[in-house]
């Protein structure tokens, strides 16, 4: 059952590019801010539980449904629940698309569209650098592969469409933290930038001001515990599709190179758990690409080249994990 409603579901996801949108659920941002609002009230728990509890609210109502409807119509609506699930799970939008939109946008050689592109493939700061950029962006694309498909499908084998849907609400509570807390963080730099260029000898108002700023880094001090608790927890369910998805980059490019880039030491010893993750995927990724310069290529094609490469590799990847999901569900390992 999970090996047809996994099937159906990416066929689904690779034709209904018009429906993608769907899948970024802004309207749960405002859910998630108001369990970062609630969480201020409890800045006194460890930050992990108020994420922990919002994760846990918003996974309930698939639960419920999956519980209520998944045996009826013989097994039927349980698989319709698990396609719907998957689909609304992976993303939210397909690597292969954003990999077009970045050669074209390459291809047309207009500086901010190829920013944009670059991106949205990156999900941070994009370098200004050419070359700098077109090796984060397949870094980027070996990165994202696993936050948008591989852990999602991970999870879906071992835990159905719940697990799925568990993970992609990490997912999503995560990227609300970081925005909401690189937000504070930009707007508390703006007031002490306008505060300090119009400083006042007002000293009847130093008292309520000295208030109001603690208490603002209470605040943001809150914001960034609860940014990092999202972080961890959505890098715990990473942790093992990531390494899963590394051996895949292996197995699906050049085996001796990623092979050695997987074994070679790192020096990131203060780095998080996602941190590592996502630093062992670039790695690995890139060296399984095993891209060489070539001598009469721009730096146009080298980006073209690199990212289609990149592309190629994830989907090897994916015929590949196919391949093994089906001998497990034949030997039945999974249902």
């Amino acid at each position: 059952m999970k090996l047809i409603a996994l099937l159906i579901g990416l066929v689904i996801e690779r034709l209904a590019t018009q429906f993608f949108h769907w899948r970024r659920m802004r309207w749960l941002d405002r859910i998630i801010d108001s369990g970062f609002k609630q969480a201020q009230r409890v800045a006194n728990w460890p930050p992990l539980i108020p994420v922990l509890l919002l994760a846990g609210l918003l996974v309930l109502p698939v639960f419920a449904v999956i519980f209520i409807l998944g045996s009826t119509l013989a097994g039927f609506t349980y698989l319709l629940l698990a396609v719907v699930v998957l689909f609304f799970s992976l993303g939210p939008k397909d690597i292969g698309e954003e990999v077009d939109e970045y050669c074209k946008a390459l291809e047309s050689e207009d500086e901010e569209t190829i920013h944009n592109a670059a991106k949205a493939i990156v999900e941070g700061e994009v370098p200004t650098d050419a070359r700098e950029r077109v090796s984060r962006v397949e870094e980027s694309i070996c990165v994202q592969a696993n936050n948008h498909l591989f852990a999602v499908v991970f999870w879906f084998i071992f835990f159905g469409p719940l697990g799925a849907w568990a993970y992609r609400v990490t997912d999503l509570i995560r990227r609300r933290a970081v925005f909401n807390a690189s937000r504070d963080e930009e707007t508390q730099n703006d007031v002490t930038q306008h505060e300090e260029s119009e400083q006042t000898e007002d000293t009847v108002l130093e008292g309520e001001t000295d208030s109001i700023e603690t208490r603002d880094d209470e605040i943001n001090g809150n914001a960034l515990a609860v940014r990092d608790a999202a972080v961890m927890l959505h890098g715990w369910l990473a942790w093992i599709p990531a390494r899963l998805t590394a051996v895949g980059y292996a197995a699906a490019g050049h085996f001796d190179e990623a092979i050695a880039a997987m074994r070679a030491p790192t020096e990131q010893r203060d780095a998080t758990t996602s941190e590592h993750s996502e630093n062992l995927l670039a790695r690995v990724g890139t060296a399984a690409l095993a891209l060489e310069d070539k001598a009469d290529e721009t730096i146009t094609e080298r980006g073209v080249r690199g990212a289609v490469a990149a592309n190629g590799l994830v989907f090897r990847q994916l015929i590949i994990w196919a391949v093994i999901i089906s001998a497990m569900t034949l030997y039945g390992f999974t249902r």
